[in-house]
């Protein structure tokens, strides 16, 4: 934030007053309408510009901006509205993209050097935001996390061609990796790498080949073996116990990769992300989203240290564990970890590399974590009930 000395009255007192003041208004508007930065953008600033106050920033509440302006103006404040109500008017209606990279990363500020929030992988559908000045785009991913992505790896789209390739045949990878090359046979240049779940157009079998495309336009041959026809996989995708379990099972002595959501690396709710979709629901994005999520599975008899397998009786698997530190007096939660409960104890969940461990002190390959187990989520049969799952069935990756 900018103040000078000249701004108003001329008095750097006042100016630092003024600044006071803002910053105290603008977190009680930012804590009150987007408490959580990964579901709603608040980023406003109040500047000096030729002489004159001005807020600028941008953000996704209607609301804020409105209530932000009034308490400045009840307060003596007044100050030209310059922030960017989002999606952003500078984006000339291409507020739609879909991810057009195996797996493009999305952090947590707008350049390479910010912190790794996530991944989504190609085909995957967003809401555009807003674009910076280093050509990354702010983006609202399938599962509702907000974060930054560089440009190239999205193909922004108007409402109507969005609409027209939703309405396109596609395929799903379903071969945990693969290759789209340029022409149909695997000494050709390659396209673009593939991991499983990606979502490419379908332009028809070629023999043992698929023809396919990118968003982007990029077009080429995947082996046909390799793919499935969207609908037919979404029509079939089964979050059952057992696949649960077993999709998990596929990405043991996988690396933990820090906003990791696919098979080059997932951290601990990647995992659980990641094996649900790959069986039909889309999650949240982050262990301290998930565990809002589906129905609550009392496992009080362990949290308060009966550390047996009968004190987990009431579990299922896969269903979500999560870890962290209880609520206490003037502390709030907080949850640190996510695993898939595996049943008899056990567990798979991704620390340092996927791997499966026992809850229960004395057995073999013991979780040292366990007894920081502080609550658990049913999700299977909870999808599109109002409980934060959500079907793929009508997570928008078809018309």
């Amino acid at each position: 934030m900018l103040l000078t000395a000249a701004l108003l009255s001329g008095s750097a007192g006042f100016c630092q007053g003024v600044g006071s003041l803002f910053n105290k208004i603008n977190n009680e508007v930012r804590n009150q309408f987007a408490p959580d930065e990964r579901d709603k953008t608040y980023e406003v600033s109040l500047v000096e510009q030729k002489g004159k106050l001005v807020l600028v920033g941008s953000t996704t509440e209607k609301e804020a901006i409105e209530a932000l302006v009034k308490q400045l103006s009840d307060a003596g404040v007044m100050a030209e509205n310059r922030i960017d109500l989002l999606p952003s008017a500078k984006l000339k209606g291409k507020t739609y993209g879909v991810v057009c990279m195996s797996t493009a990363s999305f952090n947590c500020g707008g350049s390479f050097s910010a912190e790794s929030g996530t991944q989504a992988l190609m085909g995957m559908p967003v809401r555009i935001l807003e674009e910076n000045d280093d050509d990354w785009y702010r983006c609202v991913n399938m599962e509702g996390y907000t974060a930054w992505v560089i440009t190239r790896s999205v193909k922004a789209m108007t409402k109507e061609e969005y609409e027209a390739y939703l309405a396109k045949p596609k395929v799903f990878v379903k071969a945990k990796y693969s290759t789209i090359y340029s022409e149909k046979n695997t000494n050709s240049l390659p396209v673009s790498d593939l991991v499983w779940g990606c979502i490419m157009l379908d332009e028809g079998k070629a023999g043992a080949w698929r023809k396919v495309s990118v968003a982007d336009g990029r077009t080429g041959y995947v082996p046909a073996a390799d793919v499935i026809d969207l609908n037919t996989w979404i029509s079939n995708a089964e979050p059952t116990e057992k696949n649960i379990v077993e999709t998990a099972k596929q990405f043991c002595g996988f690396p933990y990769v820090w906003g990791g959501t696919s098979v080059k690396g997932v951290d601990c709710s990647g995992l659980s992300k990641t094996s649900y979709f790959l069986n039909g629901y889309v999650l949240r994005r982050d262990a301290s989203q998930q565990v809002r999520t589906g129905d609550s599975v009392d496992v009080h008899r362990f949290t308060e240290g009966d550390y047996t397998k009968e004190a987990l009786g009431n579990l299922r698997p896969g269903d979500l564990v999560f870890f962290g530190r209880k609520a206490e007096a003037g502390r709030k939660e907080r949850i640190t970890h996510v695993a898939i409960y595996m049943g008899d104890g056990m567990i798979i969940h991704s620390s340092n590399i996927v791997r499966i461990n026992s809850l229960i002190p004395g057995e073999k390959d013991y979780y040292a974590g366990s007894k920081r187990l502080i609550k658990a989520r049913r999700i299977i049969g909870t999808a599109d009930q109002g409980k934060g799952v959500i079907s793929v069935k009508n997570a928008g990756l078809t018309e």
